[in-house]
């Protein structure tokens, strides 16, 4: 009976209250309209903020070119490239931009025979030999070291390394591109050594517990197992690497001088592409004459530059990645 009376009892809803059946079909109408929004608003959300950056891209190449195309008019293109004097704030005016591409690449050349082997072993001692407490202390430190402003770079690069070099060098000039090689070189070191570590540290460990059961010593292994496998990362590193060190600015504008050589002679004055923009960037330039253009024409040589490099990274990446 009274379980009868249990099924045949009418519900009893308070006075001017809607049923809960009714409560629950109108929120779940609400949500799922609320859902329906949040579904056609957040693509369209997202896909603005993804294309900031190339709205930005396109801007930038379009400054760059439109001004690059009224520069070649009155310079020769070919003179441009092939020039072996940059005198464009002085009589007689000349444009040729090799002089500042090889002060780049001296520069570059020096920082990344610094990096290159400082960073890779660096990356080497944090994924195969430190312990976790150890990594946990250096990873911070090098973190750091990356956030340091380029201008502290600079003068440092004039104020202590320089002395040593001229200590070492006595024909060396108080602006000389090996401090400030160095020093660029210094300053890249923990982007080689974070992503290598990175790339060599997603290494699965049963190739090196499989190097070790054949025989295998732990420096034998990261040589000749570790590196091979994770040699996409570390080269994208490098390029990568080799690419910061061809825009750096403050470092080069401060300690390497501002005399566009075309040297091979580290201990000498140069002057680097980016070096050149901010020294005729400081508002004496007027606007629209040569001198004005040419800031524009070598940032575009400095933008082709870096991009074929970055082409170079994505390949390289590309071409020797492994999957496990």
């Amino acid at each position: 009976m009274n379980g009868e009376w249990l099924e045949t009892r009418p519900s009893v809803e308070a006075p001017g209250r809607r049923p809960a059946r009714v409560r629950a079909a109108g929120a779940g109408h609400f949500r799922n309209g609320r859902k329906s929004v949040m579904n056609r608003l957040m693509p369209a959300l997202l896909g603005l903020c993804a294309s900031v950056s190339i709205i930005t891209t396109v801007g930038i190449v379009y400054t760059l070119v439109s001004e690059t195309v009224l520069f070649f008019r009155d310079v020769p293109f070919i003179g441009f490239l092939t020039g072996t004097r940059w005198s464009p704030l002085f009589e007689p005016k000349a444009f040729g931009v090799l002089p500042l591409i090889s002060g780049t690449l001296l520069i570059t050349i020096i920082a990344c025979a610094v990096a290159m082997p400082v960073g890779l072993a660096s990356a080497i001692f944090l994924s195969e030999y430190a312990p976790r407490r150890v990594r946990n202390i250096i990873k911070p430190i090098l973190e750091v070291l990356a956030g340091i402003p380029t201008i502290v770079y600079g003068y440092f690069a004039l104020s202590f390394m320089t002395p040593i070099v001229r200590a070492i060098f006595p024909e060396a000039g108080i602006f000389n591109a090996l401090s400030a090689g160095i020093v660029v070189g210094i300053m890249i070191i923990p982007m080689v050594t974070s992503l290598s570590e990175d790339a060599m540290s997603a290494v699965p460990k049963r190739l090196r517990d499989g190097a070790y059961a054949l025989g295998a010593t732990r420096f034998e292994s990261a040589l000749k197992i570790v590196l091979p496998a994770a040699l996409s990362g570390i080269v994208a590193s490098f390029v990568l690497a080799f690419s910061r060190a061809i825009g750096e600015t403050m470092i080069v504008t401060v300690a390497a001088g501002a005399t566009p050589n075309l040297t091979v002679n580290p201990l000498e004055s140069i002057q680097t592409m980016t070096a050149y923009i901010v020294q005729v960037s400081l508002g004496d330039v007027q606007r629209g004459s040569l001198e004005y253009g040419s800031i524009f024409a070598v940032g575009t040589a400095l933008l082709l530059i870096t991009f074929l490099l970055n082409m170079l990274a994505h390949y390289v990446a590309g071409r020797f990645r492994e999957e496990y």
